[in-house]
C-alpha cells in the first residue's frame, strides 16, 4: 500500500509554463480605454460679423488599462448639438504609457452661427440650465511590445450634459469600441 509518486521536473516546468501562458493571455487581452470630460473653460468669444465663434478648452482624463503603451495619430473630435455639427476639437499625436492616466487639454472651436439655427432649443436649454452635447472621435494608432505590434482604432461616442451658465459638466456617458489588427 505504499505508493510513491515520482517527481518529474519536466511535468513541473510544463505546468509552470502553462500557468505563465494563461496569465499572459489574460493580461494581454485588450481593454477599451476610459475617457472622461473633466471640465470646459471658455477661452474666447469672438464676434466677427456675420460669424460668431467660441473657443473652449476641454480638459479630458484618459486611462490606458492595457499592458502596452499606445502611440496615437492626430485626429479631430466632432462636437454636435441637437444633431448638427457645431464645432471640433483637435487631438495632437502622442503616446500614453501602459496602465496609466493622462490629462489632455484640447482646444475646441464652436460655430455660433450653427448654434443660431437651433435658437429656440438653445434658449430653452439655457433656461433649464441643461444642455446636451454629443461628441464622436476615431483615434488610430499602434501598440508595440518588443516584436509584437498591433494597430488599433478606437471609436468613442460621448453624450455630455452641461450647465450652460457656469460651464459645469453635470453628467456624461461614453461608449468606446476598440478594433485592432496584428502585425508581426
Amino acid at each position: 500500500m505504499d505508493k510513491r509518486v515520482k517527481w518529474s521536473w519536466t511535468s513541473a516546468l510544463v505546468g509552470a509554463a502553462s500557468v505563465a501562458a494563461a496569465t499572459a493571455v489574460i493580461i494581454a487581452k485588450p481593454k477599451d480605454p476610459v475617457i472622461d470630460l473633466i471640465s470646459v473653460d471658455l477661452t474666447s468669444f469672438m464676434v466677427k460679423f456675420p460669424s460668431v465663434e467660441a473657443n473652449l478648452l476641454l480638459t479630458v482624463h484618459a486611462r490606458n488599462p492595457n499592458f502596452a503603451p499606445a502611440h496615437y495619430y492626430p485626429t479631430t473630435v466632432s462636437i454636435f448639438y441637437d444633431g448638427s455639427l457645431l464645432g471640433s476639437a483637435d487631438i495632437a499625436a502622442g503616446s500614453q504609457p501602459p496602465w496609466s492616466c493622462q490629462v489632455l487639454r484640447l482646444p475646441a472651436r464652436l460655430d455660433g452661427v450653427k448654434l443660431a439655427h437651433h435658437a429656440s432649443r438653445f434658449f430653452s436649454d439655457v433656461a433649464r440650465r441643461e444642455m446636451v452635447f454629443d461628441a464622436a472621435v476615431d483615434l488610430a494608432g499602434d501598440a508595440r511590445v518588443m516584436w509584437w505590434h498591433r494597430k488599433f482604432k478606437i471609436h468613442v461616442d460621448s453624450r455630455v450634459t452641461m450647465d450652460p451658465i457656469i460651464l459645469d459638466v453635470v453628467d456624461q456617458e461614453n461608449k468606446s469600441q476598440l478594433e485592432f489588427s496584428y502585425m508581426w
